[in-house]
């Protein structure tokens, strides 16, 4: 799973993306630190490893609520396409084979 674990100070909250196995304590040993999150600036700063996100992603690492609403709020990498929906694929014209 991939979910926030605390490690700031108290009433000073610091965060760290961390993939780890779901029934692991919150800030028990992870697997790999894949971003911070500070939600004690003046705009929230968000850092992330899209490239490690994906990659855990694509094993089966499922995303917490919180980190799927940072990962939606963080700009697409650049030269990526963005996702498009289903309903906005268009099927190509189907073309004439010729027969020999």
């Amino acid at each position: 799973m991939i979910r926030l674990a605390r490690v700031g100070a108290r009433k000073q909250p610091h965060y760290r993306v961390v993939v780890i196995e779901k029934d692991r304590a919150r800030n028990g040993r992870s697997l790999e630190v894949v971003g911070t999150y500070n939600p004690r600036t003046s705009t929230a700063t968000v850092n992330l490893k899209r490239d490690r996100i994906d990659y855990w992603t694509a094993q089966g690492a499922q995303l917490s609520e919180t980190v799927s609403k940072l990962l939606a709020k963080q700009p697409a990498i650049a030269g990526t396409p963005a996702p498009t929906p289903a309903s906005d694929v268009t099927p190509a014209p189907a073309e004439a084979t010729p027969a020999v």
